[in-house]
């Protein structure tokens, strides 16, 4: 079998939910072969800034692997890392197009087996999934009419909501969004003001109170806080009992991280913007991740999570696949989650309740009373929808030019 051209686009399917947060453009990738077998991955950068420079990435990689044998899929990571010159740079967008065409390689060889990809990947270990409900402080639900919560009576309310679908478990970030009082600086790093505190509190005592001692609570920073913030804000959440503390400083400075575990109880989790292997080494050496949240449309990739996966079971670290992206993100991470022994939860992202968002993929598959149950359909048991596909600009690449041979 060999890889005779590559395709790559942009997903359309805006929406409403969660747009304060900007434009969202998943972007995929579809490799086909000469047996007319084909494979989907995503490049993990339908938000923030970024998906054009993914989506030329996947291009120029492509260009170096056309004709190879896409069942050779660690020798196909080996030559985009190795022989494209940036691959070994490795970088949010180099990493991004790296992750996608392995995703979809791993797609393509489980279609070709007739398998699932978590028989690919050692099979079976977990069935029902436990989920929890993500970033809701950008509230809840497919039909949301205020999107970004400020008193700690909507952060109650939420959490009512999330209780009543079944989760045992939400994540929230309690400083993304500004307090009431718009007289008052809201100033997230550095030494804190009372105010920022005690909002900081009140919202996350309203969730603990509505959801009671058995609702497990993630607090998230992505990185907005500094070290100093962090630990401070660590102290006020303490007594709060908190599931784990997400990227509470700089996600690629391990010292800041270091830090922090030495002053907080609290475990900490990172791993959204940390990339391949060689991105976790020191975080794992240094012992100051409880959990890590690699994205597979980010780290490398299917393959290169389940070596980071492996990595972090010898430090005794748990799992949580970072998930926000299209269906097709969410499809591969219930294939890893499936095959792993240390894995703990699984994101559910406000952005998967997005109607438009759910029917650009044949397969909406959505957690009842907050579990999974893990497809098994081959590959990832995901692609996109044919209606979606013909909206969308393809990209692509036929011809193979090589950077270095």
């Amino acid at each position: 079998m060999k890889i005779t051209s590559i395709d790559a686009l942009q997903l359309p399917s805006g929406g409403a939910a969660a747009s304060s947060r900007g434009a969202w453009s998943p972007v995929l990738v579809r490799i086909n072969t000469d047996e007319g077998i084909c494979g989907w991955g995503e490049a993990g950068l339908a938000y923030g800034k970024g998906w054009r420079a993914g989506l030329g990435m996947i291009q120029d990689f492509a260009e170096q692997i056309i004709g190879m044998n896409p069942m050779h899929i660690e020798e196909i990571w080996e030559t985009i890392f190795r022989k494209t010159f940036w691959g070994m740079g490795g970088g949010t967008v180099v990493t991004a197009a790296m992750s996608a065409i392995d995703i979809a390689l791993l797609d393509l060889k489980g279609k070709a087996l007739g398998v699932p990809v978590y028989e690919l990947l050692g099979g079976k270990t977990n069935d029902n999934l436990r989920v929890y409900a993500s970033q809701i402080q950008f509230n809840w639900g497919s039909d949301i009419k205020k999107q970004k919560l400020e008193t700690p009576e909507e952060y109650a309310e939420v959490t009512r909501k999330c209780i009543a679908e079944g989760y045992d478990c939400v994540k929230v970030d309690p400083i993304l969004i500004p307090g009431t009082d718009k007289s008052k600086e809201w100033n997230i790093r550095g030494p804190l003001s009372h105010y920022v505190l005690e909002t900081v509190y009140n919202r996350v005592a309203a969730i603990r109170e509505t959801g009671g001692d058995d609702l497990d609570i993630i607090i998230e920073m992505h990185s907005n806080s500094d070290t100093l913030s962090a630990i401070q804000i660590a102290k006020v959440l303490e007594p709060l009992r908190i599931f784990y503390y997400e990227e509470p400083a700089h996600p690629l400075n391990v010292e800041n991280f270091v830090e922090i575990k030495k002053k907080t109880s609290m475990p900490l989790a990172s791993g959204e913007r940390i990339y391949t292997r060689l991105g976790y080494r020191q975080f794992f050496e240094k012992r100051c991740l409880d959990v890590i949240q690699p994205d597979l449309c980010l780290c490398g990739g299917l393959s290169e999570a389940k070596k980071i996966c492996d990595m972090a079971w010898a430090y005794d670290a748990h799992v949580q696949i970072h998930v926000c992206g299209s269906p097709i993100s969410k499809a591969a991470a219930l294939q890893i989650e499936a095959a792993i022994p240390n894995f703990l939860i699984h994101e559910h992202h406000q952005r998967a309740l997005d109607p438009v968002n759910r029917v650009t993929c044949k397969y909406d598959y959505q957690p009842v009373n907050g579990r999974y149950k893990v497809p098994d359909l081959p590959g990832i048991g995901q692609e996109p929808a044919e209606d979606v596909l013909k909206k969308a600009e393809i990209h692509t690449i036929a011809k193979y030019l090589p950077y270095m041979r």
